[in-house]
C-alpha cells in the first residue's frame, strides 16, 4: 500500500470537522477507550459545547450492563450534570445508535429545537457515524469530536496493530453499507478514494 493510499483512506475514514457549539451532544456508546472518551466529553461539557447530552449505547460485547450506564456513571463522577444526560441503552450497532437515540431524544426534547450535533466518537469510525447521522438524521448540522484512544496521531494509523486494522474494516466495508442503504455519503467531502495499484 503506498503512502498516498493510506493518506486517501486516512482522509476518508477519519473527516476532521471544524468544533461548533451544538444543541446535542451525542455521544456513541464504545467498550474501548471509556476513560478517554468520559474525560474528552466532560472537557467538552466545561467548554459550552453542548447543552444536553445523547449517549446511546447498549449491552454490547457480552456485558450484561449497556455502554451508556456505564459512561454515564463515569461522566458524572467527572462532574457533568445527570440532568442533561439522555440514555439510550438498547442500541446494539450505529444505525440503532442514530435511530433509538434520536427516538429517545424525541422523548425529552422537541427535536424540532434540535438544529446542531455535536458528534463524539471514535477516530476510526468517524465518517460511519457521520454518513449514518445523514442517512437518519439529515436536517441537523453536525461538528465532530474524534476520540483516539491508540496512543499515536491519527496520520500514524497504519503503525498500530489495533488502529490499522479497525480504519481498514471501515473503509472495506463502508461501501457494503452504502449498498445496503445504511449510510448516506456526505455532502462536501470526497468520494470513496480509488486506491493505486499497491492496495
Amino acid at each position: 500500500m503506498t503512502a498516498d493510499d493510506l493518506l486517501s483512506i486516512s482522509r476518508y475514514v477519519m473527516p476532521v470537522l471544524p468544533l461548533h457549539p451544538a444543541k446535542l451532544g451525542f455521544l456513541f456508546g464504545t467498550r474501548h477507550g471509556v476513560e478517554e472518551f468520559c474525560i474528552e466529553t466532560y472537557a467538552l461539557w466545561q467548554r459550552g459545547m453542548f447543552e444536553r447530552l445523547l449517549v446511546s449505547g447498549g449491552a454490547t460485547a457480552g456485558q450484561a450492563i449497556p455502554e451508556a450506564l456505564v459512561i454515564a456513571e463515569r461522566l458524572v463522577e467527572l462532574g457533568i450534570p445527570p440532568s442533561i444526560l439522555i440514555l439510550e441503552c438498547e442500541a446494539l450497532n450505529t444505525g440503532d445508535n442514530v435511530i433509538l437515540g434520536r427516538r429517545r431524544v424525541a422523548e425529552v426534547i422537541d427535536l424540532g429545537e434540535i438544529d446542531s450535533v455535536l458528534v463524539i466518537g471514535k477516530v476510526c469510525a468517524m465518517r460511519r457515524y457521520l454518513m449514518t447521522l445523514a442517512r437518519h438524521w439529515p436536517e441537523v448540522s453536525v461538528s465532530a469530536c474524534a476520540i483516539n484512544y491508540f496512543g499515536l496521531p491519527a496520520e500514524r494509523w497504519h503503525e498500530h496493530d489495533e488502529f490499522r486494522r479497525r480504519v481498514l474494516a471501515e473503509f472495506h466495508k463502508i461501501p457494503q453499507y452504502l449498498e445496503q442503504g445504511f449510510l448516506r455519503e456526505l455532502d462536501g467531502h470526497g468520494p470513496y478514494p480509488v486506491l493505486g495499484a499497491g492496495a
